[in-house]
């Protein structure tokens, strides 16, 4: 990400963490204090966020230099330093909470992302995230699932068409909405349409869909999709996917797993900022 993607999402939660500044720091530490510190891990797992935390600084005080030791995408240790500031210590302080906001989230993703591409590890299966982010960070958290080994799914509903069970309530089946699609887009356009049992499966693959979403389908009928679809379209699988049920489902042979909880119920992984 560039910081011109970043500029804006910084500059909105900078204006929400200091609409009047930092008075507390302002007025007990010397204007003049300079300081070092180190963006510290306090538990292991994937990073993701560091330039964004260094834009943070940037955009308060263009004097406070930072320097990675790591780069996103790394896995890290229980005590590894991850970063070395160095600058005025108001400034430090002013923007220590929102750095470590972005930076203990993006890490939690890119490291509960991590765990699923790891437990998949073998097989053809990739990881996808979904469009259960955070509004007005979705760029920050699918860039996260990429640094945990993840690829993203649609960015956005102008991205490419899905035809979910609440559009198939407005047409008359299946190839019915295909059609309109097909119809109302331009050429080459992607028709991913969730199906929920093995004749819709069929009948979306037969009628030109580009892929195929089995939506909370049991593992037997899974496999009978597998099986008949024979790769003529890329399968993807959704719904309630766990780290204890994705290995039998990616050992079932199918191209996608999308799982909604990477963006929407990660941990924030515990880092700190520490003075020296």
């Amino acid at each position: 990400m560039t910081d011109k993607d970043l500029d804006p999402i910084i500059e909105a939660a900078l204006k929400e963490d200091m609409p009047g500044g930092d008075i507390t720091s302002e007025a007990v530490v010397p204007p003049d204090s300079v300081s070092r510190a180190v963006i510290l891990a306090k538990e292991p797992g994937i990073l993701a966020g560091l330039d964004v935390a260094r834009r943070v600084f940037e955009k308060i005080d263009g004097r406070v230099v930072f320097h990675k030791v790591m780069e996103d995408g790394g896995s890290f240790r229980k005590g590894n330093v991850l970063a070395r500031l160095e600058g005025p210590s108001v400034s430090l302080l002013k923007g220590e909470r929102t750095a470590l906001n972005f930076l203990q989230r993006m890490s939690g993703i890119a490291t509960l992302t991590g765990k699923y591409v790891r437990a998949v590890k073998g097989g053809k299966t990739r990881i996808l995230d979904t469009r259960k982010t955070t509004p007005g960070l979705r760029a920050l958290e699918k860039y996260a699932v990429r640094m945990g080994g993840g690829k993203n799914h649609r960015f956005s509903l102008s991205d490419m068409v899905l035809v979910k069970d609440n559009h198939l309530a407005f047409v008359c089946g299946i190839r019915e909405a295909v059609r309109r699609a097909r119809d109302n887009n331009k050429p080459g356009t992607k028709i991913e349409v969730e199906v929920k049992n093995f004749n819709e499966a069929r009948e979306a693959v037969e009628c030109g869909a580009s892929l195929i979403m089995l939506d909370n389908m049991s593992l037997p009928v899974m496999k009978r999709v597998v099986r008949w679809v024979a790769g003529r379209v890329p399968v993807e699988v959704s719904g309630k996917v766990t780290l204890r049920r994705i290995a039998e489902i990616s050992a079932l042979g199918v191209d996608y797993i999308s799982v909604g909880r990477l963006t929407h119920s990660f941990k924030s992984v515990d880092i700190s900022l520490e003075f020296e």
